[in-house]
C-alpha cells in the first residue's frame, strides 16, 4: 500500500512539472470550481462478507481544477446506519460513520495524451487524500472514536455537457490506527480498510476550462523582429522616394505654371518656305505616281526651269505596313520614280536631282501620309 501512495505522489509531481511547461494560460482563482453530490456503497475489506457488510453512503465534494492535469478538493461522506438492523452496537443517528478530508487529483488522460484545449468526453483521474474519520457508537458500552484516514481511488468522469460531469468513483480508505483498541501508531492494514464505490454528479461553478496559448519561441520572435526592422527600412526608403517624387512634382508644377504664363510665339511661314517643299503621295505598296499626284511633280519641274541653278532633293518614304526589307526598297523606288519623271517627262538634268530612300517614315500621325516622296528645292 505504501507503494501505491508513492506512485500517486510521483504522478502528482510529474503532473505539476508537465503542466508548468504546457501551452495553456493560467486560469483565475474564481474559475474551474465544481460542486457535486456523491452516492453509493461502502463495505469492509476484511472480517465481514463483502456484500453482506455493504451499506449505503452519501457525500458532498467541492473541487478546484488548478491545471488541466492537477486539481484539489475537499469532501465529506457518511455511511448509513445499518448496524441496528442486526442487533449490533449502533449509532443513535442515521449514520454510523463519517469521513471529512482533502484530496488531490491527477488527470491521467491529460497527463499521458496532453490537453486538447477543451474538455474531453471522458477523463480518468487518480485521486489521493487524507482526513478525519469518525465512528458513531453511542448505544450500550460503545463509544464514538476518531481516527486518521487516508484514501486512494480512481474517478471515471463522463463530461455530459460543458457544466455537468457524471462520475463513477471506486476507492479504498484506510483507518491508519492500530488494529487493536489502542490508537497509537499508523499503518496500512487491509483489516482496517473499506472499499467504496460512489456515483457522483458535479456542476461546474465558473470558467470553461483552460485557454491554450502558443509557447514563446525565441527563434520565431527574432525572425519577426528582423521582419519588423526590414519593414521599417522599407518604410524609410519609401518615405524618401515619396519626398523625392513630391519635390519632382513641385518642380513640374512650377514648370507648368511657367508654360501657362508664357506668351504664345507666332511663327510666320514665308512663301519661299512653302514653295520649297512638295509632297508626292503613293498608294499602298506602290511606287507608281498616280495622275492626281502628277501636278505636284509638274510644279517642281516648272520651278526648276524658272530657276536654272536650282536643285531638288527627293527623299522617299514608306509606311510601317508590310515587310521591313520590302519597305526599304519601296522607299528608294518612290524617290527614283519622282526623279525619273522629272528627267523623262520634263527634261530636267539628272545632275540637278538627288534621289534617296529613307525607309520607314514617321513624319505624320496619319500612317497613309507616310507613303510619300518629299521634294525639297534649293536655289
Amino acid at each position: 500500500m505504501k507503494k501505491t501512495l508513492l506512485i500517486a505522489l510521483a504522478a502528482a509531481t510529474a503532473a505539476i512539472s508537465a503542466q508548468a511547461q504546457s501551452a495553456f494560460a493560467p486560469a483565475p482563482l474564481s474559475s474551474n470550481w465544481s460542486i457535486g453530490f456523491d452516492g453509493g456503497v461502502t463495505t469492509p475489506m476484511k472480517h465481514s462478507p463483502f456484500f453482506g457488510g455493504m451499506r449505503g453512503a452519501m457525500g458532498l465534494h467541492i473541487e478546484k481544477q488548478i491545471t488541466p492535469v492537477f486539481g484539489v478538493g475537499a469532501e465529506g461522506s457518511w455511511g448509513v446506519n445499518t448496524s441496528s438492523w442486526r442487533g449490533y452496537r449502533h449509532s443513535s443517528t442515521a449514520f454510523d460513520s463519517q469521513y471529512v478530508g482533502a484530496y488531490g487529483t491527477v488527470s491521467l488522460t491529460n497527463l499521458v495524451c496532453g490537453y486538447p484545449c477543451q474538455e474531453r468526453p471522458f477523463d480518468l483521474q487518480l485521486v489521493a487524500g487524507a482526513g478525519w474519520g469518525h465512528n458513531y457508537m453511542n448505544e450500550g458500552n460503545g463509544e464514538d472514536w476518531n481516527y486518521f484516514a487516508t484514501k486512494v481511488g480512481l474517478n471515471f468522469n463522463f463530461n455530459v455537457s460543458q457544466t455537468v460531469t457524471v462520475s463513477v468513483k471506486p476507492s479504498i480508505m484506510w483507518n491508519m490506527s492500530d488494529a487493536d483498541i489502542a490508537q497509537t501508531s499508523a499503518g496500512y492494514n487491509i483489516n482496517k480498510a473499506t472499499f467504496n464505490l460512489m456515483g457522483s454528479v458535479s456542476v461546474r461553478l465558473g470558467g470553461d476550462g483552460f485557454e491554450c496559448v502558443t509557447p514563446y519561441d525565441a527563434a520565431q520572435v527574432n525572425a519577426l523582429n528582423d521582419q519588423v526592422n526590414a519593414l521599417r527600412s522599407d518604410l524609410a526608403n519609401a518615405q524618401a522616394q515619396s519626398d523625392a517624387n513630391a519635390a519632382k512634382a513641385a518642380a513640374l508644377a512650377t514648370e507648368l505654371a511657367a508654360c501657362q504664363n508664357r506668351q504664345p510665339q507666332v511663327v510666320t511661314q514665308t512663301e519661299t518656305n512653302l514653295q520649297s517643299v512638295r509632297f508626292v503621295f503613293f498608294k499602298l505598296a506602290s511606287s507608281v505616281i498616280t495622275a492626281d499626284q502628277m501636278p505636284n511633280v509638274e510644279m517642281i519641274a516648272l520651278y526648276m526651269k524658272n530657276h536654272p541653278k536650282s536643285k531638288v532633293v527627293v527623299k522617299g518614304y514608306a509606311s510601317q505596313d508590310g515587310n521591313l526589307d520590302f519597305n526599304i526598297k519601296l522607299a528608294q523606288s518612290r524617290a527614283e520614280a519622282v526623279k525619273n519623271a522629272l528627267i523623262k517627262k520634263y527634261g530636267i538634268k539628272e545632275s540637278r536631282i538627288i534621289a534617296e530612300g529613307e525607309g520607314i517614315g514617321h513624319m505624320f500621325k496619319e500612317e497613309s501620309w507616310n507613303r510619300v516622296s518629299i521634294c525639297t528645292l534649293d536655289e
